[in-house]
């Protein structure tokens, strides 16, 4: 079996505890508007021509979006980062795409994991089979869930899918007691308005534990990829937010009771 990985980040700080190893994995049941990753849509690896200056001649290359690893090769590159999660109590993090979309691949990775007592995390969309996220989750020791809109109207039309299987799924990891961090990207005109901040905040309050939230603002920094890979860009025209919009924002939810953080 192998999976397809489009991007490995050694030394991460801001995908879970400690020092990390995020994998990047192909493939995601959503295409949000804002995605800065949106060559991680597609499960199929794929060229595309880059131009480079070198030495004032511009030279086109070919490079290649995602990579084949059998389950030996990816778990030799987890190992090389023993010790640094060992000296920050880090771990290895699986995210997007939607990692659960290779769903054998990632629990015999998980397994493996578990085996050499690696912290082990999942960041992901939470639009997936309600049985492989359970089973996923017992081998699992934290999740990163993408929050994005509470409105399904909303949420299909800035995602591509409805939300109900993504909050049931929270659901049911609140239920078997899982460890969960909130990730909600700030989108502006899509869900930063007062009343969608207060509709999310209601539906978490009402989850058995009042989990941490990290606002995840919007950025520009992967627009040029859309033209690059020839992908419709919806968020033309709209601009990042300043600090004192974010903080503002951060204080509706830290107001409210909730451990609040910016990014990350």
């Amino acid at each position: 079996m192998q999976g397809i990985v489009f991007d490995i980040k050694h030394f991460a700080i801001h995908d879970g505890p400690g020092i990390r190893q995020t994998i990047f994995f192909k493939g995601c049941p959503l295409s949000c508007w804002w995605c800065h990753n949106p060559e991680s849509r597609s499960s199929d690896i794929f060229s595309y021509e880059k131009e480079e200056i070198i030495e004032g001649v511009k030279i086109c290359k070919l490079e290649t979006i995602g990579k084949r690893y059998t389950l030996d090769d990816l778990m030799k590159e987890i190992k090389k980062d023993l010790m640094f999660f060992e000296e920050s109590d880090g771990g290895v993090t699986f995210s997007g795409g939607e990692p659960l979309l290779q769903y054998e691949f990632v629990m015999d990775l998980l397994k493996e994991c578990k085996n050499l007592d690696i912290h082990t995390c999942i960041d992901t969309t939470g639009n997936i089979s309600s049985n492989k996220l359970k089973s996923a989750a017992k081998l699992t020791d934290l999740f990163l869930y993408d929050l994005k809109h509470i409105d399904d109207n909303k949420h299909i039309k800035y995602t591509g899918v409805s939300n109900k299987l993504i909050l049931n799924n929270l659901k049911l990891l609140d239920e078997m007691g899982k460890d969960i961090w909130i990730r909600f990207p700030l989108i502006p005109g899509i869900n930063d308005d007062k009343s969608d901040l207060l509709s999310m905040m209601s539906f978490l309050s009402k989850l058995k534990k009042r989990y941490p939230i990290s606002i995840l603002p919007y950025h520009k920094i992967g627009s040029h990829k859309y033209e690059l890979f020839g992908i419709e860009y919806s968020m033309i025209g709209v601009e990042e937010y300043g600090d004192d919009e974010i903080i503002k924002i951060k204080n509706i939810f830290t107001d409210s009771g909730f451990i609040t953080s910016i990014g990350g």
